[in-house]
């Protein structure tokens, strides 16, 4: 199926009036509230869920066949670990641990 140049253009307008409307809403809708603890405990408790929920999605298909199905990401959960308690920055920490995982898988575990 082959778009047109307007098709085209017609899905990325509404792609993106659809991610500015979720990100802006909860800003227009509690605008007028000055503490709600609801929202407070949400701030507080969904980041670590949601590093929790990725750890586990990511983790979900490893095999304990063979410790060439699991290794790699043994490794890369270490050094991302070790990482991170040595120079507390989330993004370097992660950012390493990709770059060990995929040399892992891409030249020692193939």
């Amino acid at each position: 199926m082959t778009l047109t140049s307007m098709q085209t253009l017609i899905i990325i307008c509404m792609v993106t009036i659809g991610t500015m409307i979720t990100r802006f809403l909860p800003f227009v809708v509690f605008r007028g509230t000055k503490s709600n603890s609801y929202i407070s405990y949400l701030g507080q408790v969904l980041p670590y869920s949601v590093i929790g929920l990725l750890v586990i999605y990511c983790l979900k298909s490893v095999s304990f066949k063979a410790p060439t199905y699991w290794f790699p990401e043994a490794i890369a959960i270490i050094c991302i670990v070790a990482l991170h308690y040595w120079k507390e920055n989330t993004l370097l920490s992660i950012g390493v641990g990709t770059v060990i995982y995929m040399v892992l898988v891409q030249t020692i575990f193939v």
